[in-house]
């Protein structure tokens, strides 16, 4: 594998925890759209960078709109029932999962790792905190 593959599977891996943390709680995005996000986040960097060069300006329009894309797809994960609100966490997830994909593309590392433990222990540690036994927004934040 060259590198540009290499990367393009660690986007996907990186993925993986928080896909599945999803997929266990909503099952309204899960293992297929999180690291196919990635993903693709990670391959439109990638051919930014190839097409583009070091363009600062022209990369920030790319991310600029990587950002507002997934933010349309995550838009799609929040279901407004009566006066309850669900799916935020599972929206909030797919945006940040871009950034892992961003990252893994632009060899930071570091960051796509620290955003996607982040994100895993706030679903894993913070979401039964969030919820009331009973309620109906026990199922999902």
């Amino acid at each position: 594998m060259d590198k540009v593959e290499l990367k393009l599977v660690g986007a996907f891996v990186a993925a993986l925890p928080i896909a599945w943390e999803r997929e266990r709680a909503t099952r309204i995005m899960g293992l297929r759209t999180f690291p196919l996000v990635a993903v693709a986040s990670c391959g439109y960097v990638l051919v930014a960078v190839g097409v583009v060069g070091a363009s600062e300006d022209a990369q920030a329009r790319v991310i600029a709109g990587l950002m507002t894309g997934i933010g349309f797809i995550g838009g799609g994960a929040i279901l407004k029932e009566g006066k309850n609100v669900r799916g935020t966490a599972t929206a909030a997830s797919i945006w940040t999962i871009g950034v892992v994909g961003a990252a893994v593309a632009y060899g930071r590392y570091e960051i796509a790792a620290v955003v996607s433990l982040i994100t895993f222990l706030t679903l894993q540690v913070l979401t039964p905190l969030t919820k009331e036994p009973g309620s109906p927004d026990a199922k999902e934040q």
